[in-house]
């Protein structure tokens, strides 16, 4: 086998495996994704516009039962002895498929161990800001910390936007109302920690929001469930069913993938398997996600 095809089969393989800890630094912060557990979605149901022709076309996506491997965890955002989180992951659970909805099986429970990996305990976390209100980013928001009985990050602001935390009934108001004591929300355009902005944009859920980082003359976008798949990136109207208004949300796809190709930007796709940092580049036939891990 040549080199070339090695390259190609390792980054093959890293779309079907869920990501582990992986970093960047961007100047003089640095960013972590720190793992929590995998989704398994079934390709047609989370992306109803696609076909059985698409996915022959891409087996590259699917792992070895057929399904989208979507990794679950949470952004680490730390400048010197400072610490931001963004998204909890699934927590400390495991669930089979459910027929009724478009998911596969789904098992989280590793973020707070792989917190401690990179250096870090929940309490050296200073706030915990969330992209929405979906249960797989909420995880350990409510579960408590081993050996204690209060939740991992109770000491720690939760940051919503504005507008998801008024839709908080919409579907998840029971695991919302839980951070309720720990709630403060932000809007449009404000910094909540050192180079990092809320970009409120709406579609996968009513406030949806995604995170921009800057430092170093680089940029990372962390955006949250805009984007679930590399797929996505050739093909920004393929919605997931999941998602609260889908024009919008394919209309904040194309914005957004047009951002990405930008110089100087990384994306940080929390759900895209081994690959979720990354940039947009040019393909034979499109725009596609190329891996950074650097």
């Amino acid at each position: 086998m040549t080199t070339t095809n090695l390259a190609v089969d390792d980054e093959t393989a890293r779309l079907r495996r869920p990501a582990g800890i992986r970093s960047i630094r961007l100047g003089t912060t640095k960013v972590s994704f720190v793992p929590d557990g995998v989704v398994l979605l079934p390709p047609r149901g989370w992306l109803p516009d696609t076909t059985d022709e698409v996915w022959r076309a891409h087996p590259e996506y699917l792992d070895e039962s057929g399904h989208l491997v979507a990794s679950l965890g949470g952004l680490l955002v730390e400048n010197g002895d400072r610490a931001l989180l963004i998204d909890t992951g699934f927590g400390p659970q495991s669930l089979p498929a459910d027929p009724a909805t478009p998911r596969g099986p789904i098992r989280g429970g590793a973020l707070l161990e792989n917190l401690a990996a990179l250096g870090r305990h929940p309490r050296d976390v200073e706030a915990v800001a969330f992209t929405h209100l979906h249960p797989d980013h909420l995880g350990w928001t409510d579960r408590p910390a081993p050996g204690t009985d209060r939740p991992a990050f109770a000491h720690a602001p939760h940051l919503v936007s504005a507008p998801e935390w008024a839709a908080r009934a919409d579907g998840h108001g029971e695991q919302a109302a839980a951070l309720e004591p720990y709630v403060r929300t932000v809007t449009d355009g404000e910094e909540i920690f050192p180079g990092v902005r809320v970009r409120v944009t709406g579609g996968h859920t009513p406030g949806h929001t995604t995170y921009e980082i800057t430092s170093g003359g680089r940029r990372l976008i962390a955006f949250g469930d805009a984007l679930h798949s590399p797929v996505q990136i050739g093909h920004p109207e393929w919605s997931a069913a999941v998602d609260h208004d889908p024009a919008r949300a394919a209309a904040q796809r194309r914005a957004l993938i047009a951002e990405l190709a930008k110089p100087d930007t990384i994306g940080f796709g929390i759900h895209f398997a081994d690959v979720v940092f990354g940039r947009v580049g040019r393909g034979e036939s499109g725009p596609v996600w190329e891996p950074v891990d650097e």
